[in-house]
C-alpha cells in the first residue's frame, strides 16, 4: 500500500466519524472542548483499534461476523438514531441523548468503525503480516478519525448555536440515514 493509498483509506473511513460528530456538536451546541476531545479520542481509537482487530482476527475471528457486521452497524446507529428523535420530540431531561455521557460515545464509537474491521483484513490479504507492516496504517487511520472527529464536533456546535429549534430529531435522522448507507454499500 502507497502513502496515498493509505492516507485516503483513513480518510473515507474517517467520513463517518466526522458525521457523527457532527451530530454531537449540534446537540451539545457550544464548544466543550474536553467533551470534544473525549469523542475526537475514541472516534480515533476504535478506528485504529478495529483494523487491528480485523488483521489480528482475520484467520480466527471475522469469518464469524463477515456476513454480519454491517447489519450490527445498521442496528447501532438506527437504534440511536430513534432514541435521539423520541428524546427530541418528548423533551425532557430524563434518559435523554447525551453525547457527553462515555457509554453514548463508546456505543457511537463502535459505531462508526465496524466497517473498519473489513480494512484489517484487507491488509492481511495485501501481504501486511507483522504488526510493524501495519502500524503507519493504524496510526494513519487513528489520527484521521480523531481530527475530523474533532471538526465535526467544532462545526456541530457553531451551526447548533444558532439553530433555535431541538436538533437532536435531525441528528437522530443523519445516524439512521448512516447506519443504512452501511447497510446498502455491504449488500451491494
Amino acid at each position: 500500500m502507497t502513502a496515498l493509498e493509505i492516507w485516503l483509506t483513513a480518510f473515507a473511513l474517517a467520513a463517518d466519524s466526522f458525521t457523527v460528530a457532527i451530530t454531537a456538536g449540534l446537540i451539545l451546541k457550544r464548544i466543550r472542548l474536553r467533551h470534544f476531545l473525549c469523542i475526537a479520542f475514541f472516534f480515533g481509537a476504535f478506528q485504529a483499534l478495529m483494523p487491528l482487530l480485523g488483521w489480528a482476527g482475520s484467520v480466527y475471528f471475522y469469518h464469524f461476523i463477515e456476513n454480519y457486521d454491517h447489519w450490527i452497524a445498521f442496528a447501532i446507529l438506527v437504534f440511536l438514531g430513534v432514541k435521539m428523535i423520541r428524546d427530541g420530540i418528548q423533551g425532557g431531561d430524563e434518559d435523554h441523548f447525551d453525547p457527553t455521557r462515555l457509554a453514548t460515545v463508546v456505543v457511537l464509537a463502535v459505531g462508526v468503525s465496524i466497517d473498519a474491521l473489513a480494512v484489517g483484513i484487507s491488509f492481511t490479504c495485501i501481504g501486511m503480516d507483522t504488526l510493524a507492516d501495519i502500524a503507519f496504517p493504524l496510526l494513519a487511520i487513528g489520527l484521521t478519525s480523531f481530527v475530523m472527529a474533532l471538526g465535526g464536533c467544532f462545526i456541530g456546535s457553531l451551526i447548533g448555536n444558532r439553530l433555535k429549534f431541538p436538533v437532536e430529531p435531525i441528528a437522530g435522522a443523519v445516524l439512521i440515514i448512516l447506519g443504512i448507507k452501511i447497510l446498502c454499500e455491504h449488500l451491494m
